[in-house]
């Protein structure tokens, strides 16, 4: 295998694992310790991805925020299976805050629109698909965030504020046994406080890449939420033992 292929497929498993140990890319790409010591070196070195003893980890930028469409591509299958759990959740006249969210998008299709429930979103988006699908649907207003399509700003908390929910769906970016839940905005990071803060439930909607991830704006520990993913990947599961987490099946 060339070194420009080892070394792609090397980024492949850290984008799908986030954390890989020295043996397990060996044994994958079948080549010697030597060989895949100086790839991780090489590509530390490029800052494609952070050396750790005994193998590597992603590269995270602490601040960086990926596009709607970019999170809408990514794990699409997992995103409609914790979707349908999270779908299930909702009862008759439930009023609830979905949050600006590829996974969260991924619920409004499978709202049940005979239910009487309203919903409330930051995300004009999401808007638009619910009333399409002739749901209740109140949009809050702000500045939009033409990345992710999601209003805040001063506005937004404001009138955030003054809502009460049955339950709130949210996204994040990352979940940390130590950092809690994360996201790289600190304006969306307060929107999302508030939505938990003034539900009676908070569900967190997020596949297994997002653990043992870290961006720079605190949400909530994750003690305050259930955790809904797709799988808790087995090198986690002593880490999150005590978190409330339910995994779905695909």
């Amino acid at each position: 295998m060339l070194t420009e292929e080892r070394q792609r497929k090397i980024l492949q498993i850290l984008e799908e694992k986030s954390i890989v140990k020295l043996q397990e890319l060996t044994k994958e790409l079948d080549a010697s310790e030597s060989t895949i010591r100086r790839d991780l070196q090489e590509l530390e070195d490029q800052k494609l991805l952070v050396r750790i003893h005994g193998g590597a980890k992603k590269n995270q930028q602490l601040s960086l925020e990926p596009t709607m469409l970019e999170k809408t591509m990514k794990n699409r299958s997992a995103k409609k299976a914790i979707a349908r759990q999270a779908a299930d959740l909702i009862s008759k006249d439930d009023v609830i805050y979905l949050d600006a969210g590829s996974t969260t998008f991924e619920m409004i299709p499978l709202l049940p629109a005979d239910l009487g429930i309203k919903v409330v979103t930051n995300s004009v988006k999401h808007a638009a698909l619910l009333i399409d699908r002739q749901i209740d649907t109140t949009i809050i207003g702000g500045n939009i965030k033409l990345s992710t399509n999601a209003a805040m700003g001063t506005t937004s908390l404001l009138q955030l504020q003054r809502y009460r929910f049955n339950k709130s769906f949210l996204g994040t970016n990352g979940i940390d046994r130590h950092s809690g839940l994360t996201t790289p905005d600190p304006e969306e990071a307060i929107l999302k406080q508030t939505a938990l803060n003034n539900s009676e439930q908070c569900y967190v909607l997020a596949d297994h890449s997002k653990f043992q991830q870290v961006t720079f704006a605190k949400i909530a520990p994750l003690d305050d939420v259930v955790l809904i993913t797709d799988f808790l990947p087995n090198e986690h599961q002593e880490l999150y033992k005590e978190i409330t987490i339910t995994e779905v099946s695909q």
